[in-house]
């Protein structure tokens, strides 16, 4: 298929004593408009996917509904080790807010990147705030408040030239839209955003939003983990989930040589619908995939509920209350059960141990706080 859209243009600079020309796309949406016909068949089974995940939200457990910010913390690990993390969910289990201080930048990383994630959420449901550039600065703040990103302008955008690979502008891979053209790209941006188009479902906004959003890099750092997180942003607004539990970073990280391709040949020749085929089946496989662990993540907690309840008679009652808490804390310890619950050393031991005895959770011996309790199904299931 021959593809006769131009995509933006480039402008020529000088920065450093080299000649740059940078990128200034077109705003959205392209033009001429998307030829759906091919990809139907993956936009219903997408849509479809999407909305039995939607549907299996409402199954959570009620209360803290533990699935949600598990989700949020593994999407927060799995973008940023796309940008060369080496945390894992240990770290993140194991951390104390109320008593840790981050032990190194990629912890850190993570933890800024998940706090994000719950600020916009709120923002959008709680404050029925739009999605706009204003929240994203505000998220992008919160994501470089501390770490390696600290000083490239927290929740501003940026007021220098920057790019993507290479070492210098003069020899990167992509130059993205200079600091003088960056108000009218994102101005265009924002007012995409807002469109309401009957012919631009959410999915496909979110598609084209992800990818416009990388090629204009309106930031120092963070794009790529905001860009993603744009996506699902994008589709709890438009009320196709409930609840933010469908993140892509897994998929792009599995596919990141196709994913960085199909960024840069989308930009070079207009091909929309090719980026948006291997989007489409991104949301697709991803939501198949979160529907059936949120399944089988559901139908383990009920299991071991009835083995607790069948198995420890008046230990019971304490041991529920410290499995609903694994829940959110698939790996814990005595002492953080204890100050989490509000209830004596002893008695979180104590319940923890009985967890053991049921065959629920196993002991292991960790690096830091000593004995960890592990969730073993749970934790294999978030693992996968």
């Amino acid at each position: 298929m021959e593809y006769q859209r131009q995509t933006g243009v480039f402008v020529e600079n000088t920065l450093g004593g080299e000649r740059i020309a940078a990128f200034v796309p077109c705003a959205l949406p392209p033009d001429p408009p998307l030829d759906l016909g091919s990809l139907l068949h993956l936009l219903e089974r997408a849509a479809s996917a999407v909305g039995r995940l939607d549907s299996m939200s409402e199954r959570l457990p009620s209360g803290k509904a533990p699935l949600r910010p598990t989700y949020r913390d593994k999407e927060a690990l799995l973008s940023s080790q796309i940008e060369g993390t080496q945390s894992t969910l240990d770290d993140i289990f194991l951390f104390d807010k109320d008593k840790d201080r981050s032990e190194s930048d990629d912890l850190q990383e993570v933890l800024n990147l998940s706090d994000a994630i719950e600020h916009g959420l709120k923002r959008i449901r709680e404050d029925d705030f739009p999605l706009c550039l204003r929240l994203l600065r505000e998220m992008h703040e919160i994501l470089l408040r501390s770490g390696r990103g600290a000083a490239k302008l927290p929740g501003e955008f940026r007021t220098s030239q920057n790019w993507i690979g290479g070492t210098r502008p003069g020899n990167a891979t992509f130059v993205p839209p200079p600091p003088d053209r960056l108000d009218e790209c994102l101005g265009d941006f924002e007012r995409f955003l807002h469109s309401e188009d009957p012919r631009i479902t959410p999915l496909i906004k979110a598609g084209l939003a992800h990818l416009q959003f990388e090629i204009i890099h309106p930031f120092l750092d963070g794009n790529g983990r905001l860009g993603r997180l744009l996506i699902t942003l994008i589709l709890c607004e438009a009320g196709m989930l409930k609840e933010p539990i469908l993140y892509l970073s897994r998929f792009f990280k599995s596919h990141l040589d196709v994913y960085y391709r199909l960024l840069d040949e989308t930009r070079r020749t207009g091909a929309w619908e090719v980026w948006m085929e291997f989007f489409l089946t991104g949301v697709a496989q991803t939501a198949e995939q979160a529907s059936k662990a949120a399944s089988d993540i559901i139908a383990t907690f009920e299991e071991d509920r009835k083995a607790i309840r069948d198995r420890l008679g008046r230990s019971a009652p304490s041991a529920l209350n410290v499995h609903e808490q694994m829940q959110i804390r698939a790996i814990t310890t005595a002492a953080l059960v204890s100050n989490e619950l509000n209830i004596s050393y002893p008695t979180a031991q104590s319940a923890l141990e009985n967890l053991v005895k049921v065959g629920i959770v196993h002991k292991t011996e960790g690096k830091r706080r000593g004995q960890h309790y592990v969730y073993s199904k749970y934790y294999a299931l978030l693992s996968e």
